[in-house]
């Protein structure tokens, strides 16, 4: 049976599977640039809350990741006898980029729940939450490095062009941990033990990810390349420590391929959340 002229014009008019995404994707442009100002506000009352009540303030941001990397410079560097060279600046960039990640991702699976006197109240764009999450980490991040090119300068570390590698790799960082973040947002609304379980693989994965040590060094081949490139957080931890320490672009052909599988998350990742939004809400 033919359709009729009326049904025909009707489905013309329904948008295809490639147009809905790219309806999302503006969407996510438009929110972006919407509720650009209070992402700022959002992000500063969050840093200001953190540390409201703290002697030292915002020296915490610089205080602890830094004693961090003392403590395991002690551990690793004397007591395991792990020699790289400029080993605490070494640990320093694998603890920053981790500590950035796992942050992100601790918080997103229980994201919506935290904020749901937010929700429930007005409409803002679930991802729009998230990325207060990521400017607030990013921003400790950020100060971390600002001592990791002092440090730089103390221990004369030559430097060369491959310096230039350190923005794609942030940019790389920022949009994986968006990405794989959005599924943790929409999961962790469901499923209520999701927050144990990421808290344990996140544990396990950190000493996959050769913060304290590197990987290729340590671990057999194949195993150890297959780590050092295919794990993401392993494989930028290394492109930045090449980048920043000794001069080597080794690993920055994989930069492209993480940035494309990233960008693949980032929008299946915004894609899930705008469809499920509605439903957030009755869940929570």
């Amino acid at each position: 049976v033919l359709p009729s002229r009326k049904t025909t014009c009707y489905f013309k008019l329904l948008p295809s599977g490639k147009e809905i995404r790219g309806l999302h994707i503006m969407r996510f442009f438009r929110d972006l640039q919407k509720y650009f100002h209070y992402l700022l506000f959002a992000s500063k009352s969050q840093l200001r809350a953190e540390v409201s009540n703290s002697y030292l303030n915002w020296v915490w941001w610089v205080l602890e990741p830094f004693c961090n990397m003392l403590v395991y410079t002690i551990i690793f560097g004397y007591v395991f006898n792990a020699k790289e060279p400029y080993f605490p600046i070494f640990i320093f960039v694998g603890i920053s980029i981790w500590s950035f990640f796992s942050k992100t991702l601790n918080e997103s699976v229980k994201l919506l729940k935290h904020n749901k006197g937010i929700i429930t109240k007005v409409y803002i764009p679930k991802q729009m939450l998230l990325i207060k999450v990521i400017l607030v980490n990013a921003f400790k991040m950020c100060l971390a490095f600002i001592i990791i090119f002092f440090m730089m300068v103390l221990f004369q570390v030559h430097v060369s062009c491959t310096i230039l590698l350190f923005v794609p790799t942030v940019i790389v960082l920022l949009l994986f941990t968006y990405g794989i973040s959005c599924f943790f947002v929409h999961f962790g609304v469901y499923i209520e033990d999701l927050s144990y379980v990421t808290s344990i693989l996140l544990k396990m994965l950190m000493y996959f990810t050769g913060i304290f040590y590197s990987i290729e060094k340590r671990i057999a081949d194949p195993f150890g390349y297959f780590l050092n490139r295919y794990n993401p957080i392993a494989c930028l931890i290394t492109i930045m420590r090449n980048a920043l320490l000794y001069q080597s672009n080794e690993v920055s052909s994989f930069l492209l391929l993480w940035f494309i599988i990233s960008l693949f998350l980032a929008i299946v990742g915004t894609r899930l959340i705008y469809k499920n939004e509605n439903s957030y809400v009755k869940v929570i």
